[in-house]
């Protein structure tokens, strides 16, 4: 499987999970966003587009970029957004990270990456790459169900439908349970 991450040294190397991800030979990292292979999947979380089965074929082939950097700077970056035509998004998941255990939607790099993997039914590959961290299976298991109907679906129109019901249904017990404060 061929894992780029581009890598805007921003972050403590210590905590890094592309910088562990290279040491254990599960990506390559690029320092020039002009290194970032075309033709693959970009893991984007301003993209319009969820990351689903259909990109199964992108993946296969060119891959999945990761991007550990600043959003706030690529957010401005012109440069960043012709890089490629297929930008996604990740749907709603939970981080089990140290750095930002239980946050929704705010992925360390390797989670996004074991994350679209196993949407697009690489799901050995997800596990094998987040065997390689301690609370790796943590991120797979409290977002077992989730990942599972997500890759159930075919596209990126579905994969947000799951989301969106996921949501609502949370939502509406939510709302139960403050009933019977």
């Amino acid at each position: 499987m061929k894992i780029t991450v581009f890598h805007a040294d921003e972050c403590d190397r210590k905590k890094c999970t592309s910088i562990k991800m290279e040491k254990m030979g599960k990506c390559r990292l690029v320092y020039n966003i002009n290194k970032i292979p075309s033709g693959a999947i970009v893991l984007n979380p301003y993209a319009e587009k969820a990351v689903s089965y259909e990109d199964y074929r992108y993946v296969h082939r060119r891959g999945i970029v990761g991007l550990d950097c600043s959003w706030n700077e690529v957010s401005k970056s012109k440069k960043f957004f012709a890089l490629s035509k297929y930008h996604r998004s990740l749907p709603f998941l939970i981080a089990t990270n140290p750095v930002n255990y239980g946050k929704a939607c705010i992925l360390s790099t390797v989670e996004a990456v074991a994350a679209t993997l196993y949407i697009t039914r690489f799901k050995d590959e997800a596990r094998d790459l987040m065997d390689g961290f301690k609370w790796g299976h943590t991120f797979l298991e409290l977002n077992h169900d989730l990942l599972e109907a997500y890759s159930e679906v075919d596209t990126s129109a579905e994969v947000v439908k799951v989301q969106n019901d996921f949501l609502d249904d949370h939502e509406k017990k939510d709302n139960n349970d403050d009933v019977g404060d």
